[in-house]
């Protein structure tokens, strides 16, 4: 270890204090500090802050002017499209039969908010099955291999990406190990790790975690780019003959995996970058908005947005920028490595202000009860800025977007709103298929239930959590509500509910 060299070169870039304890550590402690510094691109770290300083100050002037909704032309929807959209469903199958699509999970998060050690998608939000998000995810794609191969009689792999980071990759692939994939190969499915970035103070100063160690963080979504180029991810896309991927956050429990209508509304229109986005609720949800600003698409954060321009209404009365992001996107692999060997290196990172512990000047390790101090993240729609070829496709919230991002002391996105979210799509499956619900005492559950009713006064004394109809289908079962009428229509269902495997197979064994 060259330890005087070492000292140099950070007092030269004004990171002298990383070596501030180093007569205190042992000599393993001093060989990992050493490489873990040696093994940073600090010069490259202190022009990502700078940038991103810069671009703080940037992103206060509002762009109201320049912004223009997503033309119609470029627009699907699962409420206006009538008829393409069966057709674009089709072709979504059609290409997920030829082993065309694949999926990439973005889940490096530590679900630091939902109050949990371990990674999100180990999380069960306490459906009839018990089921974690990983298993629901899994499902979703072995079901719709399934009904790829029916509709065009050729079975195609839909391979899983799974992006990790430093704190959730060995949780994930040991959970998934243990589950033994959940049904599916373990040659499809591909963990690869997220970048870490040190954090800084506010100051640019690389904060230590510890006396031998510098704390870093994953480096956002968009760090998505640099990890496809840096671990093959992108070559092994190309060696399997993928040309789309789908890809979405680990959070959101009502995400459809390989999407066939998304996939073939983009691949009909020949798009190489693709959103799937809701419509806002009101004028001042805080959610970004998918739009054009000087030509180019991209996400404007609501703060970027005056109040004006929110409650902007087009002539059909809905609102001019309404398009919410989700998180869910569509690429086709050809522009992701054009993103990846050329554009990667122009994404700017954003800057979020966080409680970050660290050691103070007497070596104490502190964690702190206010922000002191940053951490760089790159977002993953940030590359919608290089694509001229850009659609946008929206789907209905209470069908497809209810993220599990907050613990239960919040009043949405958490564990409850979750579950309820997902029991209230399935109840409205089996409806639609057909079926009814009828409370114990035989009482007819309304289609619409409320929580004041007779029917569920009792419910509610006894667990004030429950969805009023309690109705679970698997996804080994139903992709998105369809094929349920053979197990439904005619049937009259008492809650609680589980339509299973075990469920089918009684239900097919007694029609024998």
């Amino acid at each position: 270890m060259d330890v005087d060299s070492l000292r140099n070169k950070l007092s030269s870039l004004g990171q002298e204090h990383l070596l501030d304890y180093w007569q205190e550590l042992s000599e393993e402690q001093r060989q990992f500090l050493y490489d873990d510094i040696e093994g940073t691109n600090i010069p490259e770290i202190i022009e990502f802050y700078q940038n991103a300083t810069k671009n703080v100050k940037n992103a206060t002037r509002k762009v109201d002017e320049k912004m223009e909704p997503v033309p119609p032309e470029l627009l699907g929807s699962v409420t206006r499209s009538g008829k393409k959209l069966k057709d674009w469903y089709n072709q979504g199958l059609k290409e997920i039969s030829k082993g065309h699509v694949g999926v990439l999970l973005m889940a490096g998060g530590q679900g630091t908010r939902l109050g949990v050690n371990s990674p999100k998608g180990m999380y069960n939000v306490g459906l009839p099955s018990q089921k974690t998000l990983y298993q629901l995810q899994a499902e979703k794609i072995f079901r719709v291999q399934q009904l790829s191969e029916a509709y065009a009689g050729e079975l195609g792999t839909v391979p899983w990406y799974i992006m990790t980071s430093e704190y959730t990759k060995e949780q994930t692939k040991e959970f998934f190990k243990k589950h033994d994939f959940f049904g599916l190969k373990e040659e499809n499915i591909v963990f690869f790790e997220q970048n870490m970035i040190p954090c800084l103070t506010f100051d640019g100063k690389i904060i230590l975690d510890q006396k031998w160690k510098i704390s870093r963080a994953p480096d956002g979504n968009g760090g998505l780019y640099r990890a496809l180029g840096k671990h093959g991810i992108l070559d092994d896309m190309e060696r399997r003959g993928v040309k789309y991927v789908h890809v979405y956050g680990v959070d959101n429990i009502l995400v459809t995996m390989a999407d066939p209508s998304f996939v073939g509304f983009c691949v009909s229109k020949n798009a190489e970058c693709g959103a799937k986005v809701c419509e806002k609720s009101h004028p001042t949800e805080q959610v970004g908005v998918v739009c054009r600003v000087d030509g180019q698409f991209q996400v404007v954060e609501y703060s970027e947005i005056t109040l004006k321009t929110a409650e902007r209404r087009s002539e059909d009365g809905r609102l001019t920028f309404n398009a919410g992001s989700i998180c869910n996107h569509f690429f086709s692999v050809q522009f992701l490595g054009d993103v990846v060997r050329k554009h990667e290196p122009f994404l700017g990172h954003h800057i979020a202000k966080k409680k970050i512990p660290f050691i103070d000047d007497n070596g104490t390790r502190h964690t702190p009860e206010k922000p002191n101090g940053i951490k760089m993240e790159k977002f993953v729609f940030d590359v919608f800025t290089f694509t001229k070829d850009f659609v946008v496709f929206e789907v209905l919230r209470e069908d497809e977007f209810s993220p599990l991002k907050n613990s239960l002391k919040a009043e949405k996105d958490n564990p409850i709103t979750s579950r309820h979210s997902v029991l209230s799509l399935h109840h409205r499956w089996v409806l639609n298929a057909g079926g009814k619900f009828v409370d114990r005492d035989g009482t007819p559950i309304p289609a619409i239930p409320s929580w004041n009713s007779p029917v569920n006064l009792s419910r509610r004394e006894n667990d004030t959590e429950s969805y009023p109809v309690v109705c679970e289908v698997s996804p080994l079962v139903s992709y998105a509500g369809e094929g349920l009428e053979k197990y439904c229509n005619g049937k009259t269902f008492t809650p609680p509910v589980l339509i299973d495997k075990a469920f089918v197979d009684k239900e097919e064994k007694a029609d024998d």
